[in-house]
């Protein structure tokens, strides 16, 4: 498979500061925001600057980095390591990947102070060695997820997505995305579509934005516009992230992907989530058990300061919904294509993903 290149950096380790590119600010302007501490991350990750769940894992990870900082004394540095934790882990409680990358690097700092060698600055520069580890190997699922997924796509296709599973969205070429990305490098003709994806529009403005630097083709359409597509064949495969896959195959995504994957059961059409296995909570049994994360109202009365709804109109705005693994065509991680995951295909997927 070709190289793919995008041309930017979503998040970045430079001159001893993690720099995260400004997402709220796409696509019309290229802004990269240093992030000196973890409340200047916590905050990024909630107005969601960076956001998508391998992306927060990667930032989660070199957070606790930026949180022992240049503490000189052990207990200093303990205690710094440990707050910083707790807070970068509550910042989206949905997206297991923030709390796997968070807690990878909090572990080894555990383990780096109780063997006490060396210095606190020496256990640092190890976190950030394994932080860097961890940015690497997010990258490393990303291209295997989609050399795995582009299998699927037929030769000449149209791929449906909704939110964000791009680069953007990860340590790498993406998820979701990165499948259209190894499939366009193999030759293949595929174009997408894109649900604009309120209330944020995650969809218009960075879904888009990342296919047109690819120079893939790519059509915006309004999330209700999904049915009429279906309906007209336009469509070939449905393919999403996900922010957390319960143990029973469960998917939690962006909120309005439920429709969809009723869509593509009721048309004929594959609906295929693509995500690598840390994006697996083994651990929560089913979609019940997955913490939805509920947004303020604001974003649903209006959009960048305009107000569309009338004053003093309640609103509903969960972040994300959850999909029942009956409606999952296939689970495409960096181990390949799981058909119609259930528990038991799911935990042993999981081992093998382990274990080698």
């Amino acid at each position: 498979m070709a190289a793919v290149e995008l041309g930017f950096d979503t998040l970045r380790w430079q001159e001893d500061c993690l720099v995260l590119l400004d997402q709220t600010r796409l696509p019309r302007e290229e802004r990269y925001l240093p992030i000196p501490d973890v409340p200047a991350l916590v905050d990024a990750i909630l107005r969601l600057v960076v956001r998508g769940a391998p992306a927060l894992g990667c930032a989660g990870a070199y957070g606790v980095v930026t949180a022992v900082g240049d503490a000189a004394e052990r207990q200093e540095w303990l205690q710094r390591l440990e707050a910083g934790a707790t807070a970068l882990r509550a910042a989206r409680p949905t997206a297991v990947n923030l709390a796997v990358g968070v807690d990878r690097i909090a572990a080894l700092g555990r383990r780096l102070a109780d063997e006490g060698q060396g210095r606190p600055a020496d256990w640092t520069a190890r976190l950030l060695e394994s932080a860097r580890a961890f940015h690497a190997e997010d990258a490393a699922l990303c291209r295997a997820i989609g050399h795995h997924g582009a299998e699927l796509l037929p030769e000449t296709c149209t791929v449906l997505t909704h939110c964000n599973a791009g680069a953007l969205a990860t340590g790498g070429i993406g998820t979701a995305l990165g499948v259209v990305y190894a499939a366009h490098a193999a030759g293949k003709r595929v174009a997408v579509i894109a649900d604009e994806t309120r209330p944020l529009l995650q969809g218009a403005r960075l879904t888009a934005w990342e296919l047109q630097r690819a120079g893939v083709p790519v059509r915006l359409q309004c999330d209700g516009a999904a049915g009429s597509a279906f309906q007209a064949g336009l469509v070939d495969a449905v393919v999403v992230g996900a922010d957390r896959v319960a143990a029973n195959g469960d998917v939690a995504k962006k909120i309005g992907t439920i429709p969809l994957a009723q869509l593509a059961r009721e048309f004929g059409v594959p609906f295929y989530v693509a995500a690598p296995s840390t994006t697996v909570d083994l651990g929560c049994p089913d979609g019940r058990s997955i913490p939805v994360e509920q947004r303020g109202a604001d974003e649903v009365r209006g959009y960048a300061g305009a107000v569309a709804a009338p004053d003093g109109v309640e609103a509903r705005n969960p972040a994300f919904d959850v999909t029942p693994a009956a409606l999952v065509t296939g689970l495409i991680t960096e181990r390949g294509v799981l058909a119609s995951p259930g528990a038991a295909s799911l935990a042993a997927h999981c081992a093998a993903a382990s274990s080698g």
